[in-house]
């Protein structure tokens, strides 16, 4: 398949327009131990896709190779239909990255290093810069070495965000930040989604994810275990019910599609398959309910269900 570039656009045969970012059955080993296991992910043109898993999952080496930090030992990686390890430099001048722990030259004060950055890429909008700093709180006159975690944190985004950058590499970028500075991240993103740029974000943040990210993919133990868009993966998660009835229910926790049964006094807290809903409200709306609440399913229901099932395979 022969690509071309035109207007920054990205063609193949027919027309389609391909992925900003894709990998093809990435495989990293050190040793004989594998990072990672056939990873398959594709970000196209205006989308935030978020990138989720728990600690030692694979998120950062799957990053590393993305940024040409590190050489996979097979399968593809490309960025604008670029090799992200031999095309690195080009691949560099059209992208942002933040990693979740930011160093900074210590004698450097914030603003020279944001303009230092800004400059690289060959961008020099002051104004944009300096909204960036108001917005984010930064004072950009201290030397870097005064700084907390979060205000190199900020350093970086500045940064990142000032770059007329076309793709946004984003790793855990919101740790040490407080909650108000975490909002003005999300505005930027979906400022920059709205744009049509295109962002990766990890994050452990899942509200976060939820919130920004069109779609959605879940690595465990190296390997995608699940991704789609939230509305392709809503049915996977689990509905939270809590209700009261007339007459006690037995073995509720039995039943198929009933999940984390807990008692509390005369409501019942559980929940439930969302694909399960209709047959189990039959069933239980015959011992009379006097009380129903729900809460929609959540991103976190669908990642911690993945994890679980991980832990009870490893001690099986």
């Amino acid at each position: 398949m022969r690509v071309k570039i035109f207007q920054n656009l990205y063609f193949c045969k027919g027309g389609n327009t391909l992925a900003i970012l894709e990998t093809r059955n990435l495989v990293k080993k050190f040793g004989n131990f594998t990072a990672l296991n056939g990873v398959n992910m594709e970000v196209n043109k205006g989308e935030v896709y978020g990138f989720i898993g728990p600690n030692g999952a694979g998120k950062s080496t799957t990053i590393r190779i993305l940024l040409g930090i590190l050489k996979a030992t097979s399968g593809e990686a490309k960025i604008f239909g670029m090799d992200a390890w031999k095309d690195a430099v080009e691949i560099h001048k059209r992208i942002a990255y933040v990693p979740g722990d930011v160093n900074l030259w210590p004698n450097l004060t914030g603003g020279e290093v944001i303009d230092l950055f800004v400059k690289l890429r060959g961008g020099n909008n002051k104004s944009r810069r300096e909204d960036l700093i108001e917005r984010f709180d930064l004072d950009p006159t201290k030397k870097c070495r005064t700084y907390s975690k979060g205000n190199r944190q900020k350093v970086a985004l500045v940064a990142a965000f000032a770059s007329d950058a076309d793709l946004y590499i984003l790793d855990e970028p919101t740790s040490g930040l407080d909650p108000l500075m975490e909002r003005v991240f999300q505005d930027y993103v979906m400022e920059a989604k709205n744009e049509g740029k295109s962002v990766l974000l990890s994050s452990h943040i899942l509200s976060e994810v939820e919130r920004l990210c069109d779609h959605v993919g879940i690595i465990r133990q190296g390997e995608i275990i699940e991704s789609g868009s939230l509305k392709d993966l809503r049915h996977l998660t689990r509905t939270h019910l809590t209700i009261e009835t007339k007459e006690e229910i037995p073995n509720l926790h039995l039943i198929d599609g009933v999940h984390r049964v807990e008692k509390q006094d005369k409501e019942i807290n559980f929940q439930v398959d969302t694909e399960k809903m209709d047959e189990i409200m039959r069933h239980v709306s015959q011992f009379g309910i006097v009380k129903l609440e729900s809460a929609p399913p959540k991103l976190e229901d669908l990642f911690m269900r993945h994890y679980d099932s991980s832990e009870a395979e490893n001690r099986g």
